[in-house]
C-alpha cells in the first residue's frame, strides 16, 4: 500500500437557502435572509469546525490544495472564511501556489465579496448553474432564475477571477436532447475553463427520489441520457475541452487539482459535518447533523474506524483511476499488488477490450489501463462491477 501525508483539505459549508429536490448533502436550510457573523448557527458551526482542525492537523508539508465545499459556501460571511483559513494556515499551512476553490451560486454573492475573496487567496470559484432553462431550474428548486446566472458570470469577470467552473446536470425530469444542447452552446459561449457535466443521480431520500422512478417519464429515457452524453462529449471537446475525467471537462492548465486527489486516490482531509477523509489508511465521514457533529468534535473528533485492507485499496485505485482519461497504471498496480492481480485485471476486462471499450497503452514507459472515450466511460459501473466481482474473491 502506498503510503503519503494529506495535501489537501475539503472543507464542508452547509448552509442553503433551500434544499434542491435532486440533493441528498448534509445541509442546513436558512432561508432567503443573509448569514450574519453574529448569528450563534453560524458562530457555533465555525468553531466547532475550527476546533476540528485543531484537534487533526498534523504538522507536515503544507497544503497544495483547499476545496469549500456545501451546502453554499457563498452564504457564510466573508469573515468566517477568513476565520477557517487562518486557522488552515496556522495547523496545517497552505502552499503558496495553492489551488484555493470556493462552491458559489448565483444570487449569492456581489463582486465587493468576489474581490475579498481573492483578499483571502481564493483563486477559483466553481458555479452552480445547473442548467440554462428557466423551466427546468424551478422543477429542481433551484433559487436562482436564468439571469442570475448571467448576472453572476458578469461579476466574476469583472473580478478578473480567471479559474472558474460550470457546474450542469443532465438527465433532469423533462430534460431533452435540445435542452442539453442549448445549456452546453451557453456554456460555451461563456468559455470558462473548466465546465463539470454531471448526470442526474436518484437518490431515495430526495424529492426526487421520492418522486420520480428510473427510466420512467418524465426522466429522460436510458437512451436519452446516453445520447445527452455524447453530445457534452462532442461540442465540448470540440471547442477544446479536454475531456479529463468521467463528468469532467477542462481547457489546458485548468483540471482542478483538488478533485485530481480523489481520483488518484490520495490522501486528504475532511473538516466539517458529513465530510469525508482518508489519511492513515482510515476513510472516515463525519457525522452529518450539526449536533451529532458538535458532540463528536467536543469529545476529541477521535476516528475510530478500520483501517482499508490492501484488497479495499486496490478496489478504490481502479474505481477512482478509471474515472481518469489515462486511466491507472498496471505497472504501478503490478508493483504494489503482484503480477497475478494484474494478470486477473486483464483476464477479467478482455471481453470488453475485444469490444475495445477498454485498451492497453504506454505512456512514458509505463502500461496503462483506460476507458475508452466516451463509449466506455459509459458503461463504466458495469465494468467496475465485473472487476469488482472478480477481485472481491
Amino acid at each position: 500500500m502506498i503510503y503519503h501525508n494529506p495535501t489537501a483539505a475539503y472543507i464542508h459549508i452547509p448552509f442553503c437557502r433551500r434544499r434542491c429536490y435532486y440533493c441528498d448533502f448534509a445541509i442546513s436550510v436558512v432561508g432567503d435572509a443573509p448569514l450574519q457573523n453574529s448569528s450563534t448557527m453560524v458562530a457555533d458551526y465555525v468553531d466547532h469546525l475550527c476546533q476540528e482542525i485543531k484537534l487533526t492537523a498534523i504538522k507536515n508539508e503544507p497544503l497544495q490544495t483547499i476545496f469549500f465545499g456545501g451546502g453554499t459556501p457563498s452564504l457564510l460571511p466573508v469573515d468566517k472564511l477568513a476565520t477557517i483559513l487562518t486557522t488552515i494556515k496556522q495547523y496545517l499551512g497552505i502552499a503558496s501556489n495553492a489551488e484555493i476553490s470556493l462552491e458559489i451560486d448565483p444570487g449569492t454573492f456581489d463582486k465587493k465579496q468576489l474581490q475579498e475573496y481573492l483578499s483571502l487567496g481564493i483563486n477559483r470559484v466553481s458555479l452552480g448553474v445547473q442548467t440554462f432553462d428557466s423551466k427546468l431550474l424551478e422543477i429542481c428548486g433551484r433559487t436562482h432564475n436564468v439571469k442570475d446566472i448571467f448576472t453572476a458570470i458578469d461579476l466574476i469577470k469583472q473580478a478578473n477571477i480567471k479559474n472558474f467552473s460550470i457546474d450542469l446536470i443532465t438527465g433532469l425530469p423533462h430534460q431533452t436532447i435540445e435542452h442539453c444542447q442549448h445549456s452546453l452552446e451557453t456554456a460555451i459561449k461563456i468559455a470558462p475553463p473548466h465546465i463539470s457535466c454531471y448526470d442526474l443521480v436518484l437518490e431515495p431520500v430526495t424529492a426526487f427520489g421520492k418522486q420520480y422512478q428510473p427510466g420512467e417519464t418524465p426522466l429522460p429515457t436510458d437512451e436519452t441520457t446516453r445520447k445527452m452524453y455524447q453530445l457534452t462529449q462532442q461540442l465540448l471537446t470540440q471547442q477544446g475541452y479536454q475531456h479529463y475525467e468521467i463528468s469532467n471537462y477542462a481547457q489546458t492548465g485548468y483540471q482542478c487539482r483538488h478533485n485530481r486527489i480523489y481520483w488518484e486516490n490520495k490522501y486528504y482531509y475532511g473538516f466539517g459535518m458529513s465530510a469525508a477523509s482518508y489519511f492513515n489508511d482510515l476513510r472516515f465521514n463525519r457525522p452529518g447533523t450539526r449536533k451529532t457533529y458538535y458532540d463528536w468534535v467536543q469529545k476529541g473528533a477521535i476516528i475510530n474506524v478500520p483501517n482499508l485492507t490492501k484488497n479495499d485499496y486496490l478496489l478504490e485505485t481502479l474505481m477512482l483511476g478509471l474515472r481518469l482519461v489515462e486511466g491507472v497504471s498496471l505497472s504501478q498496480i503490478a508493483k504494489n499488488f503482484g503480477e497475478q492481480t494484474k494478470a486477473n485485471i486483464l483476464t477479467c476486462l478482455k471481453p470488453y477490450s475485444e469490444q475495445n471499450l477498454v485498451v492497453l497503452e504506454n505512456q512514458k514507459g509505463e502500461t496503462r489501463l483506460k476507458l475508452i472515450d466516451p463509449e466506455g466511460f459509459l458503461i463504466s459501473n458495469t465494468i467496475l462491477a465485473t472487476l469488482f466481482e472478480k477481485l472481491e474473491v
